[in-house]
């Protein structure tokens, strides 16, 4: 008798020996089947084993090391600040992704005539089904990050917890607010309309007022010294393509090191 055919007689023999209802047996015959072809049974071990050897390896927090039995601070709502701006950021992604089927980064417009992405945006709000709730979901979540993300750093500074061994998360997290405000800027500027435009121009004049490098950035952020068709491009291009990639990386090793290195509760 073959190898193959002496463990598919084994494997029978098994299912016979016990009392295994047709769902049991269907299940364990469907998962033979294919362990056989691509050794899944070998692949959930090995995951099995790097789980508990993780698991082993996270890091104790304070009232777990100390055997507390006070651990009140675990739902202290300053102490989730990290993770509510987490979710918001992900209501965000994805109510931004729907919004990005309708929106036009288009600022052609003729005769006093609202620009196309201004018609957009008015297109989503008042004739797409449930248009002005995704746009306005969009941006309170947007919203609720942003204060989220600010209050979180007033937290870790205040409680100390962005020293040793934090300090990498710290600078992380600085990164990760300006690039915040970054992505509500050029949220602002999509729309383009009045605000949208002083916005703009307020951020050219800043741009410009940088010494020796100012025109240099103007052009590079914003297209030129006057807002244009470049200007919307270059903002979409940052809101849609750039940013989301650059604060999801960054996000994932920010959560990554407080899970390496555990929680700075209060003592």
């Amino acid at each position: 008798m073959s190898l193959e055919r002496k463990d598919d007689h084994d494997h029978k023999a098994w299912m016979e020996k016990r009392d295994l209802t047709p769902v049991e047996s269907i299940y364990l015959s469907v998962l033979v089947w294919f362990d056989k072809r691509l050794r899944i049974v070998d692949y959930l071990e090995l995951l099995e084993d790097l789980y508990y050897k993780v698991n082993m390896q996270m890091p104790k927090s304070h009232t777990e090391q100390y055997n507390l039995d006070n651990k009140f601070w675990y739902w202290y709502p300053l102490y989730a600040l990290g993770s509510f701006s987490t979710i918001a950021y992900i209501v965000a992604a994805i109510s931004g992704a729907l919004l990005g089927f309708y929106y036009a980064p288009a600022a052609a417009a003729a005769d006093g005539t609202p620009t196309v992405a201004y018609q957009q945006i008015s297109l989503i709000m008042t004739d797409l089904n449930m248009g002005f709730f995704l746009r306005s979901l969009h941006r309170w979540s947007a919203q609720v990050m942003v204060a989220a993300v600010f209050l979180h750093m007033l937290r870790v500074y205040f409680t100390g917890a962005y020293k040793e061994p934090r300090e990498l998360n710290w600078i992380i997290g600085i990164v990760l607010i300006s690039l915040t405000m970054v992505f509500g800027y050029t949220g602002y500027l999509l729309p383009w309309d009045q605000l949208a435009f002083w916005a703009g121009q307020i951020g050219v004049e800043m741009a410009l007022s940088i010494p020796l490098i100012g025109e240099w950035t103007a052009q590079l952020l914003f297209g030129g010294f006057t807002l244009t068709q470049a200007t919307l491009q270059r903002m979409y291009l940052l809101h849609v393509f750039l940013l989301p990639f650059v604060v999801t990386s960054l996000i994932a090793v920010h959560i990554g090191i407080v899970w390496m290195q555990g929680i700075a509760e209060p003592h």
